[in-house]
């Protein structure tokens, strides 16, 4: 949905916002349109809907919400392809993983949830000594969630289908980068007759995002975003004792075992290591060689880099596309001057290609001989940038694994499935792949340490929306 007025939703209608931030292409820097910059007043609406919509939409049946979730799957479906396109060229995502995250995975995971809300028991009797208790799962209530510009239309559904699942009603706050396609999960509600205020959508920055997790008509906050702004997050939910699910940053390490297949572990770092122009919280940044094949790991995942097809998004053969701002592309090649200024060795990449001379690019870039104390190798760059590290053992390379502040994700590659499976139950992350990553939609995802708190997808991910109730009886049940 693009638009030359700054809209948002609320109370089941699409309104004009007072203030707007224009969303630029990232392969251009030309404007595609007017995002939505709501104001205290606006943001106060929309929480104010959610709370009147609130209690009927949390007595409706599970079968009932089901059904309206399926329906909002097909006015999804029936996007994709448009809505596609207007992700890839709002933040560079190459259009071929686009189609995947932005266009099929959201119906996908509303049918879902639509599903599991149906096969699990809202009430359940435990017997006691003194009779029994109804152990009752209820609405969380309304729901602040806050997704970055990332994987926009992927990261809106982890939190839009399991909270309408459960029964609570919602205001989703868009990155300012990707506020165009949040209106498309107004459209696809409208289509599908969601009653008014159920769901809200509204875009704006930082300071949009605190007003809604401190808002006094919120119950519990979803966010997605950087470590930094998690803890100032987490601070303010804290002090208000409101529960919070936080998926924050990564640093994950890529853990090449001496027996790997190299061509086929170079064919699973393409995905597992530079996935969405390297714009992505799991990804496996850190790799970690054996010393004892350490040069051929060097140059096999330095020609990897070289030979990824840099260019515009949305033809089907790129594989890295921009990144999704001037601010961004500065960012990153900070990271890359901070490698050079170091005692790593650049072996691929380090600048922005010659042959982009608009947008926001940055070629994929690879150090080796990376200290695991170096900035570089310890703090999350968030683009096309990975670095090399040697050890000697596994227990080596596990405890370089572990030796750092954050625990989102990482892979393990072995020919040896039982070997690297060891490997990857003693590295404390949240999640982690063994000779491939890949989020599984009845898998819990999230992480531990600085990558955040509870979890999304799978059953926990419907119960991070519920809160228990006991009701203690006496007598038989």
């Amino acid at each position: 949905m693009t638009s030359s007025t700054a809209q948002f939703f609320a109370d089941g209608q699409f309104r004009t916002a007072d203030d707007a931030e224009p969303v630029v292409e990232a392969a251009t820097g030309e404007p595609l349109g007017a995002g939505a910059v709501v104001s205290e007043s606006d943001l106060d609406a929309a929480v104010a809907a959610a709370r009147r919509a609130l209690p009927d939409w949390r007595a409706s049946s599970p079968e009932h919400r089901a059904g309206i979730l399926n329906a909002m799957a097909d006015a999804l479906k029936a996007r994709a392809r448009e809505t596609s396109e207007l992700v890839t060229r709002e933040n560079g995502m190459p259009i071929r993983l686009s189609r995947g995250a932005n266009g099929a995975f959201p119906a996908l995971l509303l049918r879902y949830y639509a599903q599991l809300v149906t096969e699990v028991p809202i009430e359940e009797i435990r017997p006691s000594v003194t009779g029994h208790t109804i152990v009752r799962r209820e609405a969380v209530g309304v729901v602040g969630a806050i997704v970055p510009w990332n994987y926009p239309q992927a990261l809106a559904a982890m939190k839009v289908a399991p909270a309408l699942a459960a029964g609570c009603t919602m205001v989703l706050k868009a990155s300012p980068e990707t506020a165009l396609d949040a209106l498309v999960f107004a459209e696809a509600a409208v289509e599908a007759g969601l009653p008014p205020g159920v769901l809200n959508v509204v875009s704006g920055g930082p300071a949009v995002g605190a007003r809604l997790v401190s808002h006094p008509g919120v119950d519990k906050v979803a966010f997605t975003g950087s470590t930094a702004t998690g803890r100032l997050v987490a601070e303010t939910c804290g002090r208000l004792m409101r529960p919070v699910t936080l998926e924050l940053g990564g640093k994950s390490a890529a853990i090449i075992l001496d027996d790997a297949d190299l061509d086929a572990t170079i064919r699973g770092l393409r995905n597992a290591s530079f996935v969405n122009n390297g714009q992505t919280c799991h990804l496996s940044s850190r790799i970690l060689a054996p010393k004892s094949r350490y040069e051929e790991i060097v140059d096999a995942v330095a020609a990897l880099a070289d030979s990824m097809a840099v260019g515009d998004p949305l033809d089907p053969g790129t594989e890295i596309g921009p990144m999704v701002s001037s601010r961004q592309r500065d960012r990153v090649l900070g990271y890359i001057d901070v490698g050079k200024n170091s005692g790593a060795r650049l072996v691929a990449g380090g600048s922005v290609p010659e042959d982009q001379p608009r947008g926001w690019f940055v070629a994929p870039t690879v150090f080796a001989d990376v200290d695991n104390t170096d900035r570089l190798a310890r703090e999350e760059v968030f683009g096309p940038v990975l670095t090399i590290s040697g050890y000697d053992s596994d227990d080596e390379a596990i405890a370089l694994a572990n030796d750092t502040e954050f625990g989102l994700a990482g892979t393990v590659w072995s020919t040896d499935v039982d070997r690297a499976t060891t490997v990857a139950r003693a590295v404390h992350t949240g999640t982690i792949g063994v000779n491939d990553y890949a989020l599984d939609v009845r898998a819990p995802f999230g992480g531990v340490k600085a990558s955040g708190m509870g979890r999304e997808l799978g059953p926990e991910g419907l119960e991070a929306y519920r809160t228990l109730k006991s009701i203690y009886r006496t007598g038989p049940a």
